[in-house]
């Protein structure tokens, strides 16, 4: 056993033995310190400095938890809330509060879009982070700042979820997570749960604070620097912060784990992961990928072209026998007697016989093609974890007017840009038509394929002669990404012991998206060619066209240098813009109403309207769809407008009688979406404390979502997909008959050969009659807190389990081919009418958001604690460990239900996932460890990984140490994240994205070991 598994285990046992619990699931208590402490205080760091409540009051120590608009002194909720402070988020190396949302205390292990998605696209747009409580998805998760919507901010169309770069990380205080669907508080969007972001009050004087973070290897440097300032007087209170954070590029170049991209398959015979790979005669060794692989299989041709068969007649090959065409290497991958068909091939001056001279066969057809790639230096230079620069301003304040009920107004400034930027790598591939001048003359009656609507930059009418796979290069994806939040209001009393609070908000999101790309139309005009002197001319010269270069070996390596003005003419900066606004008022009326034997019984009654639109301009060359090799898309644009009226109600049975407390609760909210008409939502609640140290808890409440404005209004985009998709492409006898029999409708027969790629169109709901979804979840749990001397102990386990009905979500398009060519009433099925066929066969497919996905999540959270004196100090124990029982997400009522516990599918959903940390404190030094825990995923039966592959990954543990001393007016923290600088680990290619050999997946750090140093000073 090597030393990081018997540390980690040593460290799971031991915690588990001692019975230590963090605070999760007692929010109330933690806010009020009076019976709960979190780790960071039980370990005898600085006590908060905000006693606010959760919208910003300060009520003579009566509280707002989250998850409840009741204020009140002692109320512990009936659903469990996790809380995190600034010294969790410092002591675990946490650079910002998205390093600190994204980890495993708040997601339990699920998939989270961070900066290693730079090269994907997501939700909110390259750069921007997000947040999905339980993997439930990041529109079902609603994301507070002091106990307010943090409105949405990112750029593209699909703009919907709040962006966590937004967050004043350095007024930060504390984050509490409320794992629990929670509409009828807060609105749709709180499916899955809510997060809470509080800001610090009553600042005194200046603080300043700096922190950089430096991974081992020399890049991907992050720091932040801080300033925060407050004032107070009777009347009044100001506080406030500026920041400023970069984080530098991390390449693939700069890890070593990702040199090499690698199929990592299995030879069958019992060897290892590799075993199966081709091995390249060269070397020895297996051929890395020249391009990210994805989820194929062999990975993206690049310095190549492709050729067609001579005279149209299939060569055949046998291993290692040279025909002409070059010789086919013979390795493992190739069995003795295999014979393949030739169509890529590479520049070879060996190769001086047969049709193509000077080129050596490198794959096609059956061929195993794992031999294409060259591997260029700049596949190295691609982004690993994104750049970015984030200033964040913020400013807050009040002033008590004595009048209006002792009221009081107050107001917040959230202001904040984000620059980022996403380096990637690309092919370029170029058609060099029949008959171009550009080709040698032995090439140019060759017919690779014919002239479509696929292949935009050939001559309609003339096939195409050769195709180059080349090597683009890098290339830049960036954004400015701007965030205005102003808030404010008056809070005061009413008659009674009532108080009202007023609030309105306006939040303005603005940003500019740019992409380098190539034009289509400059491409096809530069390729059309005619003789002029000693080279060659556009035959259109409008618009300053440079001509194509001549064909050559130079371009099919992808060198471009002698064709440099030709290269600047084809590519160009493509820019877009995102408006994002949201308006806000609400009116809160609280207060007590009636005595009861436990207590007065409370009640909250509120209504709220809030307003939408997003304005996205994609660039004009996006919208005219002359993008080559990229998506067109045009332009989203949609308001919605909510009114609510809900409330809520507390009733406190019994305290101190009998049993120590009996309180339950309701809330219920009527919502009218202008887009959807009304909709209603409940919960109810309750806790009963037999005795001062055991709590019973549950709840059970439904929750509402209406779409996001991008699901209802996403412009067109369009984009293709692999011919092989075609259900009708190479059909035999064996096939399916109804299969057959639909494709025969369309007057297609056996053996098919589809040339022509699928065209997918996507498109927004609201033309489809896009509807809310709906969800139910219950809660049942139970705290077991005794007290021994200065001991402090306590367990809690909570069984949750939410259910989501007419789910949105966005039908694949090979979902679509497959219901509807598997369908024996084939075009009476109306998933159909999103299917046509062109009278040459081609595929188009339109697929939008529709209501058709059913989830089930079921599952068990532990929570463990314990401090107690140790020596001269105090030391404490916390462990959080979620446990999945069940998970599904059917996309089709008439899908099988797959169980995905346990599996990688794209996202993680891992059956078990911990976090176990340990704070020993002596006087004005402390020492802080954490584990981070992720069991292994396993989906190699649902994948069918077999002889073939291996989709399994071991269980995954980070490890962090780090001391902080403190003074009274300084504060200083050291320490390494990721201690034993532990990799990702790895599996096959073939069904899924990777980054290098290792899974793309929020969970695993990808920097590798990091050391930290966090300073702060007051004046």
């Amino acid at each position: 056993m090597n030393i990081q598994r018997f540390l980690g285990a040593t460290a799971l046992v031991g915690v588990l033995s001692a019975m230590p619990a963090v605070a999760h699931g007692q929010a109330a208590k933690r806010i009020t310190d009076t019976d709960q402490t979190t780790s960071a205080q039980a370990a005898g760091l600085d006590q908060p400095t905000n006693t606010a409540n959760a919208d910003g009051s300060d009520n003579n120590g009566e509280i707002i938890v989250t998850g409840s608009r009741i204020r009140n002194p002692r109320y512990t909720g009936a659903d469990p809330v996790t809380v995190l402070t600034r010294d969790d988020a410092t002591a675990n190396g946490f650079s910002t509060t998205t390093d600190l949302l994204q980890s495993n205390a708040v997601t339990n292990g699920t998939s989270q879009i961070n900066n290693a998605y730079g090269g994907y696209v997501t939700n909110g747009g390259p750069g921007a982070n997000t947040l999905s409580l339980r993997g439930f998805g990041t529109s079902r998760t609603l994301i507070l700042l002091n106990g307010r919507r943090l409105a949405p901010s990112g750029s593209r169309g699909a703009v919907g979820s709040a962006d966590l770069n937004s967050l004043p990380n350095a007024m930060v205080d504390r984050v509490e997570v409320l794992n629990s669907g929670a509409s009828s508080i807060y609105g749709s969007d709180a499916v899955a749960g809510v997060i809470n972001v509080i800001t610090r009050r009553k600042v005194h004087g200046i603080e300043l604070n700096g922190e950089v973070n430096v991974p081992q290897v020399g890049a991907g440097t992050q720091k932040r620097i801080s300033m925060l300032f407050g004032a107070s007087g009777d009347r009044f209170t100001i506080d406030g912060s500026l920041e400023y954070y970069k984080r530098d590029a991390l390449a693939y170049g700069d890890r070593d784990f990702l040199q090499c991209a690698q199929g990592l398959r299995l030879d069958g015979k019992g060897g290892g992961m590799g075993s199966g790979d081709f091995i390249d005669p060269a070397t020895g060794k297996a051929k890395c990928y020249g391009l990210s692989n994805g989820t194929g299989d062999q990975g993206v041709t690049i310095n190549t072209i492709g050729l067609p068969n001579v005279n149209g007649t299939a060569v055949v090959l046998a291993p290692g026998v040279p025909v002409g065409y070059g010789a086919l290497p013979t390795s493992a991958g190739f069995g003795s007697a295999a014979q393949q068909v030739c169509n890529r091939f590479r520049p070879n001056p060996a190769v001086t016989t047969g049709a193509y001279r000077g080129f050596e066969c490198v794959g096609g057809g059956a061929l195993t093609t794992d031999i294409r790639d060259t591997f260029p230096k700049t596949l190295l230079n691609q982004a690993l974890i994104s750049p970015t620069e984030n200033y964040n301003g913020f400013l807050s304040g009040t002033y008590k007017l004595h009048a209006l009920g002792d009221a009081e107004i107050y107001s917040e400034l959230l202001v904040s840009r984000r620059k980022s930027s996403q380096l990637g790598n690309r092919q370029f591939t170029i058609d060099y038509n029949q008959g171009s001048l550009l080709l040698p003359t032995n090439l140019r009656g060759l017919n690779f394929g014919a002239c479509s609507s696929n292949f935009p930059t050939c001559i309609p009418g003339t096939p195409i002669a050769v195709r180059v796979f080349a090597n683009y290069g890098n290339y830049n994806n960036y954004q400015t990404s701007d965030f205005v939040k102003f808030s404010g209001g008056i809070r005061g009393n009413l008659f009674g012991g009532f108080r009202y609070d007023a609030y309105a908000s306006k939040s303005w999101s603005d940003a500019k998206y740019t992409t380098d790309l190539i034009l289509t139309s400059r491409l096809a005009q530069s390729l059309d060619v005619v003789a002029s002197g000693s080279g060659f001319a556009c035959r259109n010269a409008i618009g300053g066209c440079v001509a194509a270069p001549v064909f050559s070996n130079a371009i099919i390596g992808g060198d471009f240098s002698g064709a440099q003005s030709w290269f600047n003419y084809v590519v160009a900066p493509v820019t877009g813009n995102t408006k994002f606004r949201e308006t806000t008022f609400s009116l809160n009326v609280d207060g007590p109403l009636f005595k009861l034997p436990g207590g007065t019984a409370q009640i909250a009654l509120g209504a709220e309207r809030r307003t939408q639109s997003i304005d996205d301009t994609p660039s004009t060359e996006s919208q005219n769809n002359n993008l080559y090799g990229f998506t067109s898309s045009t332009a989203t644009r949609g308001s919605d407008a909510v009114s609510e009226v809900f409330g809520e109600i507390q009733l406190p049975i019994l305290h101190d009688q009998i049993i120590h407390d009996l309180t339950i609760s309701g809330s219920g909210r009527y919502t009218h979406y202008r887009s959807y008409g009304g909709n209603t939502t409940y919960k109810f609640g309750g806790t009963l404390a037999p005795t001062t140290w055991l709590l019973f808890r549950g709840s059970y409440g439904t929750s509402f979502r209406a779409p996001q404005l991008f699901e209802q209004y996403l412009g067109s985009t369009s984009g293709f997909q692999s011919a092989l998709g075609d259900p009708c492409n190479a059909l035999t006898a064996a096939s399916s008959p109804v299969r057959i029999a639909n494709c025969a409708k369309e007057g297609i027969g056996l053996g098919f050969n589809q040339t022509s790629s699928i065209q997918v169109n996507q498109r927004g709901g609201a033309q489809s009659g896009l509807q809310p979804e709906k969800s139910n979840s219950l809660n049942l749990g139970g705290v077991l807190s005794p007290r021994f001397g200065n001991v402090e102990l306590s367990f809690s386990a909570d069984y949750f389990d939410m259910k989501l009905r007419n789910g949105v979500s966005q039908l694949a398009y090979s979902t679509i081919l497959q219901q509807c060519y598997d369908d024996p009433q084939f075009r009476a099925n109306g998933v159909c009418s999103l299917v046509t066929r062109s009278s040459a066969g081609a595929l188009t497919v339109v697929t939008g958001y529709v209501n058709i996905s059913t989830s089930k999540l079921r599952g068990i959270d532990y929570n463990a604690r314990i401090a107690l004196p140790v020596g001269p100090g105090k030391l404490a124990l916390n462990a959080q460990v979620t446990q999945y029982l069940q998970r599904y997400n059917q996309q089709l009522p008439t899908d099988s239900i797959t169980e995905l516990t346990g599996l990688y599918t794209g996202n993680a959903y891992p059956r078990f996932t911990g976090v176990f940390d340990g704070t020993y404190t002596l006087k004005r030094l402390s020492v802080h460890y954490s584990m981070e825990w992720t069991q292994h995923l396993d989906s190699n039966a649902y994948f069918g990984g077999g002889p073939t592959y291996n989709f399994r990954v071991p269980d995954y543990f980070l490890h962090t140490l780090s001391g902080t001393y403190r003074a009274d007016r300084f504060a200083l923290t050291m320490g390494v994240r990721n201690l034993f600088d532990t990799d990702p680990p790895q599996m096959s290619s073939g069904a899924f994205n990777r980054i290098g050999n290792s899974p793309l997946y929020s969970g695993y750090d990808f920097a590798g070991r990091s050391f930290f140093v966090n300073v702060s000073t007051k004046f």
